[in-house]
């Protein structure tokens, strides 16, 4: 479990999210949908956590995704969903740099692992859910 402070709602995500920020040249940039990024992509030295969309009251969230338009999991207007897969599994980290937010959460499959990131568009929050 992450020891950073647990947003438990679209409201308390969207307020983080809209936290001024200044253009940054770093590796998220190319992040608007959910994009596999390597360790050696990934510019910890940048970036510190702010936040988990992890319950710590769930032992196993769940991994329906939502997806009230038609769009996909991984494109750039996928609506943020804190309660469905993939944000119920993410941490928030802030680059250090320009304030910008991501998301990221870790794919697990049979024989690989996936880090996965998504800069924060507070525009593309879900609030019902």
């Amino acid at each position: 479990m992450s020891s950073a402070p647990f947003l438990p709602t679209p409201d308390a995500l969207r307020a983080l999210a809209r936290t001024p920020h200044t253009d940054c040249q770093c590796s998220l940039q190319r992040c608007a949908g959910w994009e596999s990024i390597t360790e050696t992509e990934w510019p910890d030295a940048h970036l510190q956590i702010a936040a988990t969309l992890r319950d710590p009251e769930l032992y196993e969230p769940t991994f329906e995704e939502h997806h009230p338009n038609g769009t996909r999991y991984d494109s750039p207007e996928a609506p943020v969903a804190v309660k469905h897969f993939p944000y119920n599994r993410c941490d928030v980290f802030a680059c250090t740099r320009c304030q910008q937010h991501v998301l990221r959460y870790t794919e697990f499959g049979g024989y690989y692992v996936d880090h996965r990131a998504r800069r924060l568009d507070a525009d593309l929050i879900n609030s019902d859910l």
